[in-house]
């Protein structure tokens, strides 16, 4: 158990005050009414004091007791209990198992000499039923046995309301509206006087010790329980807080909200109703009596009256969190809610989770620490300014005072221990990460943001790029100091980046690929630099640079023009300055080329021409010394033989002038066969490289997209030249076959077989005559059926007209005959056809008659 100065005692009535020396009686009972104190004693004298409370400089309190007046009630016994009406200014006084009225100031008896007699003890309703302002309810215990009597009190007369039997002999008794607290002899129980009902406690000796009933508030009690413990008890009877443990002779007890007071033989404890932990041990000797009123605890001897005054709840709870008593000093802080403005209390209770949070905090509880600034909301430079140098220089913070803590900075605070230094700077980060994109951050965001930075390039952290490549508040002048101080060179571009200083980011990076400074947070930084100069929308940038990155690899370089947006292409990067700059790198040129005709398909001759030639240069210095018709295909010439075929926007001519001679025969081909001149591509594939299949790839590009009779003619050439003189005759033959059999549906069957040799057997070229005779059946056939579908078309055609001039002419008869008034009947109307068969003869019409291939001589279909 750990003490909390939670009470002084300061006497209020010396004996020399109270009794002379010749008077032989001793203190019985106590009450205060405002500054109005009453002692009754032993003798039967009732003394009336004025209290003066007064506070010295060093904040503790004195008391002055002025003696009034003091008056002898006529009876033998002593003064067993006093309670004051100040409503009816009136003072119970309980002598001799009789209650007397006497006036509060002159301690007269009433003129009416109204009394209450046959009471052992009495309690007044401080939550009175009767709702009458001018009387008082008091709740006696009868001499009678086992009875309990209720009365209304006047300035000068009582009345009986109520008398209640009670199951056992009532030795004290508390009220709270209906309700009747009661301690008997053997238990404690709840009484609705108006209803009857009981509820039981808990047990309770008589015999072993003294009891104990006090209303502490509204429909709640505080019994002195078995054990040893202060129980609380409810009308309902349950208990809605735990008990507190004090010793097993207690006296007497009181409640001082957020503690009880109890008195036993030697001492005075004080426990808290929060956490029921004793807080407090004043030794008091001899004391009889221990009562509150109205928030005021007086404690009394046989021969003095003294007061129990409470510290300041707020200077309890800074006793607490002096000596490091968090959970205790926030236990007290929410308590004292009820006893303090909503305005005050929500000032004073967010100072001291703060001060807790940095109790927390220099103890390394960070988790802790955390909530608790969170829950305080902390200007979260107070936390930074523990750590030197982490504010920026432009910041005007000043920590508040009073100061929420007793620490210099962070050194002071973990006393050099660098370990400790690490884990509070891991802690700053992580609490300065999460703040910074709240509400908490608003009007600070550059000191967060620039602390974060800092702590992020002194650790080495990865979140350090985080942090610059999104939205931030760093301050450039610190920042860059303290980036340049750590060496984050890099990072250091991305703040001049952030900041719309390009220029200052791009040279600091070239400086570090270039090996000027050292760096090496990206391997990749020049792959990153050219991507940088890609997106980059000033052209200035791009074009200061652009030599640098082309020199150090050409095909990397070159996409800060080719991977550039296509919207941002227009502007500033015109593709012939491009090309002019590009010059000085074939290979650079080669991909932008590349990228122009590819990629975005520009549709001008220069480049087309300017790629293929670049093409073919390299093409003609790969090729080895003695060519060789077999040698593998290279990249190059795969991509120039492509553009050759695909594009129509290359100077022809000046291609072909440029391959003759230099050994490109399949080149030479494409190329002839662009200038329609099919017999000089087809004799190259053919006699000079024996490429067959080429040959057939040729006719079906070339004819690709024309009309049947252009393709026809191509394959027609190409069977041509197979079966012409030339040297590889059994080879071509072969070939010529196969041409047949696989494009049998691409030739004019009558042509073919006119040019075939008439040594080829029918079975060597089966495959073909079926696929010609197939077609000349299916044409016929196509033929016969347009030939039925115009017939039809024609019928119905002149049905349509006749009907026409019928219907014509009975509309005229009709006419005629309606305007002479004459009534013969008109003939009826021709049949008009339904809808469907209207539909019907509408699609014949629109059917067109197919294109119908020439038949085969009929000697060939025999």
């Amino acid at each position: 158990m750990m003490s909390t100065k939670a009470f002084t005692l300061v006497p209020a009535i010396e004996r020399e005050q109270l009794l002379s020396d010749r008077d032989r009686g001793l203190l019985e009972c106590v009450e205060c009414c405002g500054r109005n104190l009453y002692v009754g004693t032993s003798d039967c004298f009732v003394y009336h004091f004025l209290l003066e409370e007064k506070t010295l400089p060093g904040g503790s309190a004195t008391f002055t007791a002025t003696r009034q007046l003091h008056r002898h009630l006529g009876f033998k016994k002593a003064v067993s209990e006093l309670r004051a009406a100040s409503a009816l200014s009136r003072l119970l006084v309980l002598c001799d198992g009789c209650i007397s009225l006497v006036h509060m100031l002159s301690l007269e008896p009433v003129p009416s000499g109204a009394r209450i007699k046959g009471a052992t003890a009495f309690a007044l309703n401080e939550n009175p039923v009767s709702g009458d302002p001018f009387c008082v309810e008091v709740c006696i215990i009868s001499v009678k046995r086992r009875t309990i009597q209720v009365f209304l009190v006047y300035e000068d007369r009582v009345q009986i309301v109520r008398e209640v039997s009670t199951p056992e002999q009532p030795l004290a008794v508390a009220v709270d509206g209906h309700f009747l607290c009661l301690a008997l002899t053997t238990q404690y129980i709840i009484l609705n006087y108006s209803t009857g009902a009981a509820q039981d406690l808990f047990p309770f000796c008589s015999e072993e010790r003294r009891p104990i009933v006090k209303r502490i508030g509204r429909q709640e009690f505080l019994l002195a329980g078995p054990g040893g413990l202060g129980m609380f008890a409810t009308v309902a009877g349950i208990s809605q807080r735990a008990p507190v443990r004090w010793s097993e002779n207690v006296i007497g007890a009181a409640v001082c909200f957020p503690y009880v007071v109890a008195l036993d033989d030697e001492f005075i404890t004080v426990h808290s109703m929060l956490d029921q932990q004793q807080k407090q041990t004043l030794p008091f000797k001899e004391g009889h009596i221990l009562q509150d009123f109205e928030g005021r605890v007086i404690v009394a001897t046989s021969k003095g009256v003294y007061i129990l005054v409470p510290l300041p709840l707020e200077k309890q709870i800074q006793d607490l969190l002096a000596s490091h008593r968090v959970e205790e000093a926030l236990v007290l802080a929410k308590g004292a809610r009820r006893n303090i403005p909503k305005e005050k209390f929500q000032v004073m209770y967010r100072r001291i989770l703060l001060q807790a949070g940095f109790i927390q905090f220099a103890q390394l509880q960070f988790l802790e620490a955390k909530e608790l600034f969170r829950s305080g909301q902390l200007d979260v430079r107070e936390l930074i300014s523990l750590y030197p140098l982490l504010l920026p220089t432009s910041s005007s913070f000043t920590r508040s005072h009073p100061p929420l803590h007793e620490f210099a900075d962070l050194n002071q605070l973990t006393q050099g221990d660098q370990d400790k230094v690490a884990k509070c700077k891991r802690f700053l980060m992580s609490y300065l990460n999460e703040v910074r994109s709240t509400e908490v951050a608003n009007g600070y965001k550059e000191d967060i943001d620039t602390a974060l930075l800092k702590l992020y390039a002194e650790a080495d952290h990865d979140s350090l790029l985080d942090l610059l490549v999104t939205e931030n508040f760093c301050l450039l002048p610190d920042s860059a100091a303290w980036l340049e101080k750590h060496k984050k060179y890099f990072a250091l571009g991305l703040l001049y980046h952030y900041n719309h200083q390009d220029a200052a980011a791009v040279q600091l990076w070239v400086s570090i690929v270039n090996g000027d400074i050292q760096d090496s947070t990206r391997s990749d930084l020049y792959e990153y630099i050219v991507d940088f100069l890609t997106y980059s929308t000033d052209p200035d940038l791009v074009w200061r640079h652009a030599d640098w990155v082309l020199q150090r690899s050409q095909e990397v370089g070159v996409q800060v023009f080719t991977k550039r947006p296509l919207d941002e292409q227009q502007s500033g990067f015109n593709p012939d300055d491009i090309i002019s700059c590009l010059k000085k790198y074939p290979q650079a040129l080669v991909k932008y080329l590349e990228h122009l005709v590819t990629e975005r398909r520009l549709q001008k001759e220069e480049y087309h021409t300017h790629l293929a030639v670049l093409y073919l240069d390299e093409v003609l210095q790969q090729r080895p010394c003695t060519p060789d018709k077999d040698a593998e295909v290279t990249e190059t010439q795969a991509k120039l033989r492509r553009l050759l075929q695909e594009s129509d926007l290359y100077r022809v001519h000046f291609l072909m002038d440029r391959t003759r001679g230099a050994g490109l025969p399949l080149e030479s081909a494409i190329l002839h066969g662009k200038l329609e001149q099919h017999e000089e591509a087809l004799h190259i594939l053919v006699h000079e490289l024996a490429d067959f299949p080429a040959a057939e790839d040729y006719c079906l590009w070339r004819s690709e997209g024309r009309d049947p009779p252009y393709r026809q003619r191509l394959f027609h050439l190409l069977l041509a030249v197979y079966l012409g003189p030339g040297p590889a005759a059994p080879a071509r033959t072969v070939a010529a076959v196969d041409l047949l059999n696989r494009h049998a549906v691409e030739f004019d069957a009558a042509q073919v077989l006119q040019l075939l040799p008439g040594t080829w057997s029918v079975q060597l070229l089966r495959p073909f005559l079926m696929g010609a005779m197939r077609d000349s059946i299916h044409a016929r056939r196509t033929t016969q059926v347009a030939v039925g579908l115009a017939r039809s078309e024609n019928l119905i055609y002149k049905y349509d007209k006749d009907t026409w001039k019928e219907q014509w002419a009975c509309r005229s008869i009709q006419t005629a005959l309606m305007s002479t008034g004459s009534s013969a009947c008109v003939p009826s109307l021709p049949f008009v056809p339904d809808e469907a068969e209207r539909k019907l003869r509408s699609t014949l019409r629109q059917k067109a008659l197919p294109d119908v291939p020439k038949p085969l001589p009929r000697a060939c279909v025999r």
